[in-house]
């Protein structure tokens, strides 16, 4: 029987949030909860683009080896952060329903011209590569740090706009005086979503944690992660997808752009939500559509 459960997270303010959301969702099944914060690579270095690490799992290594060492029963994440590769022994089969999976361009002041130069702060290769394909004209500059920060950041430079995960402004509150939600990019893999992860072999966790996970979400994001490791990407890669359920039809929405912006290749299909091979078939239909190109530039300048 399960009496108390040791909570990992990194120790970023909207971190903590969804750590403490995961222990409300557990307390509510009278599990007693500690939230243990532990510090990851991504979160120390604030001053390297995202996409120049090279490697992945910057924010989840640290965590992972908490769980596979004991000192944590699970591990919570922005899973659009974890490896589709994740370590060896661990696993996630819980995440909670999505939250809106956009992202928005916070701007510094009410009136802009998109179609002046712009400079635009973002750190992310995927909102780098599908902003400068739409507005070539612009400047991209790096932004890293949390959320917090960030908004920062963006009063105290010179800079037009930055570039936000919507879920991310609303579950810490952050209400900009001017921003737009940017419809036309589409979202990272698993963007908006809260994964939980645990040692494979805790069955008694992962028996309770399957009793409070969104099975619709979990669908949606399985075919986009096997998407994504079908495309061999992660954060240092400009590559999109996003699935979900509507009218009983999985949508599904994938992109690649290439990293000079100049080449990119969207597929939006429909299929039936027990078709296990979405992530196949629009793969498939993303290379004949001119995903294949981009791909093997992306292998040629990685």
């Amino acid at each position: 029987m399960i009496t108390k459960i040791r909570i990992g997270t990194r120790e970023s303010e909207l971190a903590v949030w969804q750590a403490n959301y995961t222990k409300k969702k557990l307390q509510d099944l009278g599990i007693n909860c500690e939230i243990i914060k532990i510090k990851s690579e991504g979160d120390i270095n604030q001053i390297t683009p995202l996409y120049d690490f090279g490697v992945s799992g910057i924010f989840t290594k640290n965590l992972d080896q908490a769980l596979l060492n004991n000192r944590i029963d699970i591990a919570v994440h922005s899973l659009k952060d974890v490896p589709i590769n994740m370590a060896s022994g661990l696993t996630i089969q819980c995440v909670f329903e999505r939250a809106d999976p956009n992202d928005v361009v916070v701007y510094k002041n009410k009136s802009v011209n998109l179609e002046k130069k712009l400079t635009i702060a973002t750190s992310s290769i995927r909102r780098k590569t599908q902003w400068l394909k739409k507005y070539p004209g612009h400047e991209i500059v790096s932004l890293r740090g949390n959320v917090g920060t960030r908004i920062n950041k963006l009063k105290n430079n010179e800079w037009d706009g930055a570039i936000f995960a919507k879920a991310g402004l609303d579950r810490l509150s952050i209400n900009p005086k001017h921003f737009e939600l940017i419809e036309w990019m589409v979202p990272s893999a698993a963007q908006g979503v809260v994964g939980v992860a645990t040692r494979s072999n805790d069955l008694v966790i992962n028996k309770l944690l399957k009793s409070i996970n969104c099975k619709k979400t979990y669908w949606c994001v399985t075919q986009e992660r096997r998407f994504l490791k079908l495309m061999n990407g992660g954060c240092s890669v400009p590559i999109s997808a996003y699935a979900f359920i509507n009218d009983d039809k999985l949508n599904f929405k994938v992109n690649i752009t290439s990293l000079n912006s100049k080449k990119s290749a969207t597929v939006f299909q429909e299929y039936e939500t027990t078709d296990e091979h979405a992530f196949e078939k629009i793969y498939y239909q993303l290379m004949l559509e001119g995903g294949e190109k981009i791909l093997d530039e992306l292998k040629d300048e990685r």
